[in-house]
């Protein structure tokens, strides 16, 4: 287990998820000695910190760069908003797909099983 994975993508691009999901053979062949991941989880959660710097690296510069890296599915959660947006990968980039209120329930095709009201995020 990791418990604050930085993702190095090349020496000058590296970002810290708030929340990763990888499976294990992707985690064996990605992790260095100190604990960083040098390959695309397959699912990144990024939680919204207040500001619009922050705000827009969230939903501009690491969607980009998430995309370009091969992420299979990318998730900003806006407590303020008290919504998810769903991004996926389609046709070799991450787009929106959904996004997710209240009452609607979050699942994905890379976590089988899994499901969550979007209301019980935000109590």
């Amino acid at each position: 287990m990791l418990l604050a994975p930085g993702v190095i993508f090349a020496e000058d691009d590296d970002v810290a998820p708030d929340v990763i999901w990888i499976t294990r053979e992707r985690l064996e062949k990605s992790v260095d000695a100190d604990g960083h991941l040098h390959t695309a989880p397959e699912l990144v959660i990024e939680v919204l910190s207040p500001g619009k710097t922050n705000e827009y690296r969230d939903r501009q510069a690491k969607l980009k760069l998430y995309s370009r890296r091969g992420v299979e599915e990318y998730w900003i959660v806006s407590w303020s908003r008290k919504l998810v947006e769903v991004h996926r990968r389609e046709n070799a980039a991450l787009k929106l797909v959904v996004t997710l209120h209240d009452t609607d329930t979050l699942e994905s095709p890379l976590l089988p099983g899994f499901s969550c009201q979007i209301g019980k995020l935000f109590f």
